[in-house]
């Protein structure tokens, strides 16, 4: 049997996350105390008792899931033999922390300064994001590159299942298109257009820190989104890691190449554990998932 450990993004959030780990494990507590002496504040206050309006922040969100997430895997001990993770967005610094590719420490620091580039990115252009449901990803494509204002694919979550982002007037255009062609388009509450152009700003402050943050070769193969394939040269890890950011998350080949490549088991780490199963479940019903 493979397996595939898989990571979340944000919208996995949840008030109270990792206060059950904290409380119960030593080895949680020193992780969590860590990342607090990393951020230069108690992040785990915030998880533990922020409201969900806290957890939505992204300088919050991304460093809490990507906390969250590996901490759980690393407590699994000896039980974690992943023959291959992947994390959608954010969740794959959660990927390469667990693999060994980061150190915990390293994989945060970028996760934080991940978090505040795209903030500030947000807040220099307005943009946005819309889940459009029940067209094929190519109709969406075609609706998206025919609207003059900036709106592209960002993340093929699942079939019959695709976000776009962009400009609020291109992101609107094209939900108004998609909706005109028999599908449905949801407005999402977001701070920005993330996984557009619109990040490229975000991108350029990031290249420099993942340049200079060390590498290691991965105990396993992980699935990168830019293109839904494994790696695990640290090298095009990197430059993979930093395209990741304009380039849309390719969620469904990812789980499409698990299936191609032999995989029997998806194992999901971190937030409410079920975001990512709920996307395997609408590509094959059949295939095993779990929460860690």
């Amino acid at each position: 049997m493979k397996k595939a450990y898989v990571f979340p993004g944000q919208g996995a959030q949840f008030e109270g996350m990792g206060k059950d780990l904290y409380e119960s494990s030593e080895t949680a507590r020193a992780l969590m105390e860590q990342a607090n002496d990393v951020l230069g504040y108690r992040l785990s206050d915030v998880m533990f008792e922020g409201s969900a309006e806290d957890l939505r922040q992204t300088k919050i969100t991304q460093p809490a899931l990507f906390v969250h997430g590996v901490v759980k895997a690393l407590l699994a001990g000896d039980s974690f033999q992943p023959d291959a993770v992947a994390g959608h967005s954010l969740g794959e610094f959660s990927a390469l922390t667990a693999s060994g590719a980061l150190s915990f420490a390293d994989g945060l620091r970028l996760v934080q300064q991940r978090a505040l580039a795209m903030q500030k990115a947000c807040e220099a252009v307005e943009g946005t994001m819309a889940a459009v449901l029940g067209l094929a990803d190519d109709v969406v494509e075609e609706i998206c590159a025919q609207v003059e204002d900036v709106v592209v694919p960002a993340n093929y979550n699942c079939p019959g299942q695709l976000v776009i982002s962009g400009t609020r007037r291109g992101v609107e255009a094209a939900a108004e298109q998609c909706i005109a062609a028999g599908g449905k388009a949801t407005m999402l509450s977001v701070g920005g257009a993330f996984h557009s152009p619109l990040m490229q700003p975000a991108q350029e402050e990031l290249e420099a820190a993942i340049a200079a943050t060390p590498f290691r070769v991965p105990v396993c193969p992980v699935y990168q989104n830019v293109h839904a394939l494994p790696e695990t040269d640290p090298a095009r890890i990197k430059e993979n890691l930093i395209n990741q950011l304009t380039a849309p998350v390719r969620w469904t080949q990812t789980m499409q190449h698990f299936i191609r490549d032999g995989f029997t088991e998806m194992i999901e780490s971190g937030g409410s554990g079920r975001v990512l199963q709920g996307m395997m479940k609408r590509l094959d019903r059949g295939f095993s998932t779990s929460t860690l």
